[in-house]
């Protein structure tokens, strides 16, 4: 009897994380790239590192006067301007002022804790979060929890790489998502 309710529970488990994989990949593939096809205006931009286009993104906001100050979050510690992104020469322009290097964090979860305080010593009143489409869903999730209620937070998601997307990269961010809405939102 009991070994016949441990199967039982086994595999409603699996049926239920076969149902919670299957929902979360649906709404984390249904984010939008949204860099292309919206105008987004607001006192500062905030990059999460780690993917392609995330920083040149944040940059031409920038360099476009639709942020007034960037904050690249994530960034390794040893890294300088130059180094994250090399195209500074070609955006004229641009003041070093305006750009702040959070090098603190390592997780979205670390993003979203260590920019709170610069973006309060910025006294941005609204900002453009700027992850690729997969990782937004959680990233936006997150800084949503971690930031007030009354900040305003616009999303600006960029493509990942391959379009669509591969299913690794899907499955890998599924999985992230999942765990985090264990403890992070």
């Amino acid at each position: 009897m009991t070994r016949a309710l441990t199967v039982a529970g086994l595999v409603l488990l699996v049926v239920f994380c076969g149902w919670m994989y299957r929902r979360e990949k649906k709404l984390i593939t249904a984010e939008p790239i949204s860099a292309w096809t919206e105008d987004h205006r607001a006192d500062c931009a905030i990059v999460l590192t780690g993917g392609p286009g995330r920083v040149r993104e944040g940059f031409d906001l920038l360099a476009q006067g639709q942020v007034h100050k960037l904050i690249i979050s994530g960034v390794n510690p040893r890294a300088t301007l130059r180094d994250i992104f090399p195209q500074w020469p070609y955006y004229g322009s641009l003041r070093a002022e305006d750009v702040v290097l959070e090098r603190r964090s390592a997780t979205t979860y670390g993003n979203a804790q260590q920019s709170l305080p610069l973006v309060e010593a910025l006294r941005c009143r609204s900002l453009v979060l700027i992850t690729s489409h997969l990782h937004m869903r959680r990233a936006f999730k997150t800084f949503r929890q971690v930031y007030p209620p009354e900040q305003l937070i616009l999303t600006r998601a960029v493509s990942s790489g391959a379009i669509p997307a591969r299913s690794s990269d899907v499955s890998f961010e599924v999985l992230k998502s999942l765990f985090y809405s264990l403890w992070a939102y």
